[in-house]
């Protein structure tokens, strides 16, 4: 619903005012204590106050002369600009119209003639009816046989966060699959994410000869659909200092009992040589309640970097800080949260069931998606020496 004009905002005003003074609008769920972060949406208690003022006062349109200009939006559908390259699936997927879809992956091959570092990526749903979330993994020349174009009949390998990471491991409950691609996610979509947009000095590095593989969940909704989702990648345009590492600790051991209404799961991942943690993305199914990620120091010390007090999995948000925070060689990002599968969850599709580990939204997960780099790595010297 679009509230640009005042003809679409007036029948709104006295619901503005009610969310925006209990802070329920705009969506922004980190708990103001811990963190700082660039993207944080909160308004200012001055634009709160204006706004109730506004209301209050008979919410009158004013003066048209007085506007700002109209916000323009891109024609394409790209907020991140023109993309330089776009890569879609290969070929159109059939989604029925009932019943439950597994997670499906599609193979798309780069045909990179060289490695390029993205400073910014976003995926476009070919069909947003149905599309539930898009998780685009990058597979590399070495990491085994390359697939070929188009649909993979296979399990969910590539969904795996356990594991080693670049520069850290990670100390999951679940299956670790230690010969993938050290940072295997490009970009994720997911109800509340926003795109990929990478300062200047750091991308994500995307290998000559690599694959994307598409994860797609997809959703029925009583009419039979197809779906054929984009990603546009943005490539660096100035030298790029350090990789932009994604990592996922993950608790799969997950056995929440019925009724349970503060049932906790943990994950961590320890960082191997020092580094800097540029963001996150907490995630939960339906009975998540609340999300902490906490970095313990060598010398035992901690410091909580984000929480999020009341879960949402209608606003899956992405956390980035407005300065890096230093994680020293030997520290551990401990992620705890907890899940309300009672019946005072609302949103709990059955609180008399025990829940697990499981990709369908009626099932459960814990993942702290973070993101980091290596302090000892400068891929300008790399570059200069390779060229040698």
């Amino acid at each position: 619903m679009s509230l640009i004009s005042f003809k679409e905002v007036r029948p709104w005003a006295k619901s503005i005012r009610e969310v925006v003074v209990e802070r329920r609008m705009p969506v922004w769920l980190a708990d103001p204590n811990y963190g700082e972060f660039i993207n944080d949406r909160r308004l200012s208690q001055k634009e709160i106050d204006t706004i109730v003022a506004w209301v209050d006062g008979g919410a009158k349109e004013g003066d048209p002369k007085d506007l700002p200009p109209t916000p323009k939006f891109p024609d394409d559908g790209w907020s991140i600009g023109k993309p330089d390259v776009v890569l879609s699936m290969t070929e159109e997927a059939s989604v029925p119209a009932d019943g439950v879809v597994p997670y499906r992956y599609f193979a798309v091959p780069t045909n990179f003639t060289e490695d390029k570092y993205v400073q910014a990526a976003e995926i476009k749903r070919g069909n947003p009816a149905v599309v539930h979330h898009v998780i685009v993994n990058v597979m590399e020349p070495g990491q085994g046989l390359l697939p070929a174009a188009g649909e993979l009949r296979l399990d969910s390998i590539f969904a795996r966060q356990g594991g080693e990471r670049e520069g850290g491991s990670n100390e999951d409950s679940g299956r670790a699959n230690r010969n993938r691609n050290p940072d295997g996610m490009l970009i994720g979509w997911a109800p509340g994410m926003s795109p990929l947009v990478l300062r200047p000095g750091v991308a994500k590095l995307v290998k000559k000869g690599s694959v994307l593989i598409f994860q797609m969940h997809y959703t029925t909704n009583g009419e039979a659909a197809k779906d054929r989702t984009s990603v546009g990648l943005v490539f660096a345009k100035s030298p790029v200092e350090k990789r932009f590492i994604t990592a996922g600790a993950s608790a799969r051991n997950l056995i929440i009992p019925p009724g349970a209404p503060n049932y906790e799961s943990r994950s961590s991942f320890t960082f191997r040589e020092d580094s800097h943690i540029w963001g996150f993305m907490p995630h939960m199914h339906l009975r998540g309640k609340d999300f902490e990620y906490r970095l313990v120091y060598p010398d035992g010390t901690s410091k909580i970097l984000l929480r999020v007090p009341r879960y949402d999995f209608n606003w899956q948000l992405n956390y980035w800080l407005k300065e890096p925070v230093a994680a020293p060689k030997g520290s551990r990002l401990e992620c705890v949260a907890h899940h309300d599968n009672s019946v005072n969850n609302k949103f709990n599709p059955d609180p008399t069931k025990e829940v697990r580990w499981g990709p369908q939204t009626w099932e459960e997960m814990m993942i702290g998606w973070f993101d980091y780099t290596l302090d000892s790595q400068d891929l300008r010297k790399e570059t200069v020496a390779a060229s040698r």
